[in-house]
């Protein structure tokens, strides 16, 4: 029988495709016998990869310190159809579309999404509008105005060369500022180029200093290793400065 002792500190997450970021941390909650549990930052279901938690009220309550850090991802970009949740879970139409876009149409297109833009939040997202989230409305078939908003884009890569089959798709590579939308940059690319886009896969490998290589698969959590891969509050706030 394994004891519970007072745990308190963050947990580097990488996590799978498939369970929400609450999911996530009900699992640490399991692990660790401590309800005040919270992450900073979520990651859509279908999206995988770095997930900061908090365990513990020392923890949780360094959150703000976390909020306005840049992020990477790395993501798939599907073009010649578009999504109504801008991503693959949702309702994909192909688009009538004669164009075939070089890389060379690409890059560009890429780089007019570069730097301080104005960007669009998804109809599914959590924006609220008059206190109703955006995809509670959504959901029900309603579209509420969402207003544009400014992020920075501080890179946005194509790691190889356009591939066309089964259908033409992009890997990319994005460094952002907080609050950016990927499923937003897919869709205004897609609409740049004339074909639709959306996101196919997405995977975030860096929050502010923390990298992916240092997480810890959801998988091998448990109460037997959670201890071992706890990183103490003072450890892990002495890297904000990075």
């Amino acid at each position: 029988m394994v004891a519970y002792f007072y745990m308190t500190g963050f947990l580097l997450i990488d996590k799978p495709d498939g369970p929400t970021s609450h999911d996530v941390v009900n699992t640490v909650r399991r692990a660790t016998g401590e309800k005040r549990v919270g992450h900073a930052g979520t990651l859509d279901p279908f999206a995988t990869g770095l997930l900061l938690v908090g365990v513990g009220r020392e923890a949780t309550r360094e959150f703000p310190k976390l909020v306005g850090l840049d992020k990477e991802y790395e993501a798939v970009f599907a073009l010649g159809a578009t999504s109504d949740t801008d991503d693959r879970t949702g309702r994909v139409v192909a688009t009538e579309n004669t164009q075939n876009p070089t890389d060379e149409d690409i890059q560009r297109a890429m780089q007019t999404l570069v730097g301080e833009i104005e960007q669009l939040p998804p109809n599914y997202s959590a924006i609220k509008v008059g206190g109703r989230k955006a995809y509670d409305a959504a959901r029900k078939g309603e579209t509420l105005e969402l207003k544009p908003r400014r992020v920075t884009v501080h890179s946005f890569e194509l790691l190889k060369p356009i591939t066309h089959t089964p259908s033409p798709t992009l890997h990319v590579r994005i460094h952002c500022s907080t609050g950016t939308y990927i499923r937003a940059l897919a869709r205004d690319l897609g609409a740049k180029l004339g074909t639709g886009g959306y996101v196919q896969e997405l995977r975030r490998t860096t929050i502010g200093s923390w990298k992916i290589e240092e997480a810890t698969v959801l998988s091998a959590l448990n109460k037997e290793s959670v201890q071992g891969r706890l990183v103490p509050v003072e450890t892990f706030l002495s890297r904000l400065a990075r």
